[in-house]
């Protein structure tokens, strides 16, 4: 029986290749879900999740990190897209603290270790793993939290753990938080934002 509760509008934020983005959408196009990607906001003209959204139909809006910054052109296109929650997806610009404001507890972001470790400005992507194998780690994962006005302070909602070995790569490593990410991303918003109408 289809839901009858309204849907939610998920804008993505993102700055580079757009895996993460990408499974946000195919997961929640498919089947019955409470919530769609509405737009996808990107702060890199040349960013490969632009042309991801462009093939699975989602609308992309760039803005540079002035726009961004500057709240009647950001709030305005929330309000012009009806969005509901916010997801980033490997987005490497600072959330403005009025766009928080205006949509608190309900912007998420994905973090590649386990917090507090290995969070805070300037630590992202590759740089991540490479610290997790530089500092003998047995074991790191991904962290989806609620977004502050602090580099990965916010509330986390949920972890997923992966075991490091003695004689792993930072390629080794990034291969399987990605694959925690693939699974657990997408259904850890549904399940927080969607599925009991909690907003």
């Amino acid at each position: 029986m289809k839901s009858l509760l309204p849907v939610k509008k998920i804008a993505v934020f993102a700055s580079g290749n757009g895996t993460n983005a990408e499974n946000v959408i195919k997961y929640f196009s498919v089947g019955d879900k409470g919530g769609e990607v509405c737009l996808v906001v990107c702060n890199r003209p040349d960013a490969f999740v632009l042309r991801r959204a462009a093939i699975l139909g989602v609308p992309s809006v760039v803005m540079s990190k002035t726009q961004i910054n500057t709240p009647e052109l950001l709030l305005g296109l929330m309000n012009e897209y009806a969005v509901d929650i916010i997801v980033l997806a490997g987005f490497l610009l600072m959330v403005p603290g009025f766009l928080i404001e205006r949509y608190s507890g309900r912007i998420v972001n994905i973090h590649p270790s386990l917090l507090p470790k290995f969070g805070g400005k300037g630590m992202y992507g590759r740089y991540v793993h490479e610290a997790v194998v530089e500092a003998g780690e047995t074991e790191t994962g991904i962290t989806v939290h609620m977004v502050s006005e602090r580099y990965d302070e916010g509330r986390i909602i949920f972890q997923a753990r992966t075991a490091v070995g003695p004689c792993d790569t930072a390629s080794d490593v990034e291969s399987a938080i990605h694959e925690l990410e693939r699974q657990h991303y997408a259904r850890v918003i549904d399940e927080t934002f969607c599925c009991s109408n909690k907003l």
